[in-house]
């Protein structure tokens, strides 16, 4: 028998009370720089680059695969600049094994996020050829794109935040992207197969050996608020990639993150996944299922996990769904499973978790009622039940009756309207966010 959805001949779900929902805005400090351009010229003025470039330079700048906030328009402030200067910019897509780990993938993967020659003004180079720049003293090789260390200078270029699988004093930001991001599949490859070691101890000792030998003119850093928007552009000299400089914007990334009002759940549905979202397609800092070590304080301890989609900026890499305890048939569908191996098998131990097959459910309200049904609730009226749209976008949330009572005394909530029936389609999808939002506007 072909393997599919589950069919519920038994009749398990048609019992199950799908609970009213009330719509909830949280409030989050909220830092954010207006004039993104302006910043960005104003961060790389502060480094004095126009002395350091020549006329008719190659400049290689770094595009990754997340969704960060502006991140086309902070690509094209960069190149402009750079032109302004008289130099010839370039841009590289870092990103390790994503994209399917082609450069066909890659490059389509940045164009999706808006990083086009048209709209920035500068050539895409995209390649999975490296060169290799030496070793460690401990013999692990160090790799980067060969066109970029071809290059008379590289800006570094990427969001720090916090990891989604590790705990350290450098971790997802500039030091990733050099690494691993500049290091493309093999360096990703070669990183991630020393397990957390290699993460949390050899990241930053890796970027700090490709500082040393390439041309690396900067790094410029964007820190994020809990509404998705940037709050912070900074510029760190080369030096400071990998040591003090970006361990404080770690710090002030962490700060701003965002979190679910409440400490535990008995359901937390959510309306999709992506690597646009977050590299393990959903912030672990959020959801928890975090697999080495304790949970981070962030997150909540929901029992039961439903994922209903992927995004379409992911071109089908799921990965991250097997932190979820239920999916559907149309995740299942969506899935491009080359493109979700390759980004598994690369990331090796840390994705042990993300990569498995959750069961997958013929209908998204089936989904959401197996979670119900299995959240280990006698009185499944009283499921305390949350539903998110992403771990992105936090401000606005839907949440059951049970929940309420349960709401963290140091969170700011405004409960919007009255609870209404359970926001299900005759198709048995869910109501778009979107829509629901549009109806309190």
């Amino acid at each position: 028998m072909a393997f599919g959805p589950y069919r519920d001949t038994y009749q398990l779900f048609s019992s199950v009370p799908l609970p009213p929902l009330q719509l909830l805005r949280q409030r989050f400090p909220r830092p954010r720089v207006e004039d993104i351009a302006g910043a960005v010229v104003e961060a790389i003025e502060s480094r004095n680059l126009r002395e350091q470039i020549r006329p008719g330079a190659r400049i290689a700048i770094t595009a990754g695969s997340r969704g960060i906030a502006n991140l086309a328009l902070v690509v094209r402030t960069v190149a402009e600049t750079l032109k302004h200067y008289g130099a010839e910019p370039f841009i590289v897509p870092a990103m390790g094994s994503h994209g399917g780990a082609t450069p066909e993938g890659q490059r389509e993967i940045v164009e999706s996020l808006g990083v086009t020659e048209d709209y920035c003004g500068a050539p895409i180079i995209s390649s999975l050829e490296v060169d290799l720049l030496g070793t460690l003293p401990n013999g692990l090789p160090v790799h980067i794109d060969r066109a970029a260390n071809a290059a008379d200078g590289i800006i570094v270029l990427n969001r720090v935040k916090p990891h989604t699988d590790f705990t350290a004093p450098i971790e997802s930001g500039l030091s990733k992207m050099l690494a691993i991001g500049l290091g493309k599949h093999k360096g990703a490859l070669t990183l991630h197969s020393w397990g957390l070691d290699g993460l949390c101890v050899q990241l930053p000792e890796v970027a700090r050996f490709s500082v040393s030998h390439a041309a690396i003119l900067c790094g410029l850093a964007i820190v994020e608020n809990a509404y998705d928007e940037v709050a912070e552009i900074a510029c760190v000299p080369p030096e400071g990639i990998g040591g003090e400089p970006e361990r404080l914007l770690l710090g002030r990334a962490r700060a701003l993150m965002p979190r679910l009002p409440w400490d535990e759940l008995d359901v937390l549905v959510v309306d999709e996944i992506g690597k646009n979202i977050s590299g393990a397609g959903m912030d672990p800092n959020i959801v928890g299922r975090m697999r080495w070590g304790p949970q981070k304080g962030t997150a909540v301890e929901a029992t039961a996990i439903a994922v209903l989609r992927v995004t379409e900026a992911s071109h089908g890499n799921a990965i991250g769904m097997g932190m979820a305890d239920f999916t559907t048939a149309r995740l299942y569908e969506q899935l491009d499973s080359q493109s979700f191996y390759i980004n598994s098998l690369t990331a090796g131990v840390i994705a042990l978790n993300s990569t498995k097959l959750p069961p997958i459910m013929e209908t998204e309200r089936e989904a959401v009622a197996a979670a119900i049904r299995s959240c280990g609730r006698p009185d499944l009226t009283q499921v305390r039940l949350a539903r998110i749209k992403n771990t992105l976008s936090l401000e606005y949330l839907l949440a059951s009756p049970a929940n309420l009572e349960h709401l963290r005394s140091d969170c700011d909530i405004e409960l919007l309207g009255t609870a209404e029936p359970f926001y299900v389609a005759d198709d048995n999808t869910l109501t778009p966010f979107e829509h629901i939002l549009r109806s309190y506007a």
